[in-house]
């Protein structure tokens, strides 16, 4: 079965038997727009132009979430930043069209229940392990020294961003994570768009916690 990088994302972030997330909307939506990036990125639809995000090549990628957002980005009338996407991009809309295909697909259940017994609550719990299996598994064999291929790298890039990483992997070497999200494991062009992406991410979740703690000490 073949997964994009952001729902591969949504699986490590997600409980498989509670079916809730594991990290704030913030953190998650910033990680899943910076994913759909990232892949267009590692699938040459994209570059980093004087640090700004640019279509380098329009033909569909064949996913429909990706080909959105590739279709935004080249309709917009001046080039923008990384950052700028992100912020466009990230949304619990965004999010909840990816765990409903997921849903679709067999990977995920969708439940639906009720707080207090009028506001409706969606549950993701895992139905099928063996998708977040296998991209455990390819992440285990990059942690314990394995190479990533570019895919793999961005992954971990972002959970690590996203400050995701110590809940999908609470127990691996945080020095081996760093050492992949910015280490250079794909050709130049597509490290310079990961690159900002990831900056992106981690600016965008940084700054929703700033918020969040000047909220709650005013």
């Amino acid at each position: 079965m073949t997964l994009t990088i952001a729902e591969e994302l949504l699986l490590l972030a997600y409980n498989d038997e509670t079916g809730r997330p594991q990290a704030g909307s913030v953190e998650l939506d910033a990680a899943v727009a910076g994913a759909l990036l990232a892949e267009l990125a590692v699938a040459g639809r994209i570059d980093l132009r004087d640090d700004m995000v640019v279509v380098t090549d329009r033909s569909p990628v064949g996913d429909e979430e990706l080909d959105a957002v590739l279709a935004r980005v080249h309709g917009e009338p001046k080039p923008r930043k990384a950052q700028w996407w992100v912020e466009r991009l990230r949304s619990g809309e965004l999010r909840k069209r990816l765990l409903r295909r997921l849903a679709e697909r067999g990977v995920l259940s969708e439940e639906t229940t009720k707080l207090f017994g009028l506001i409706p609550l969606r549950r993701y719990p895992e139905r099928d392990p063996s998708a977040e299996q296998e991209i455990r598994r390819r992440i285990e064999n990059v942690l314990t020294g394995a190479d990533p291929d570019p895919r793999t790298a961005v992954l971990i890039s972002l959970l690590h961003a996203a400050r995701l990483d110590r809940k999908a992997f609470p127990k691996t070497h945080r020095k081996r994570i760093k050492e992949i999200a910015e280490g250079e494991w794909a050709g130049a062009a597509v490290y310079r768009a990961i690159v900002a992406v990831q900056a992106a991410v981690t600016a965008a979740v940084a700054a929703a916690i700033a918020a969040t703690s000047a909220a709650a000490g005013s």
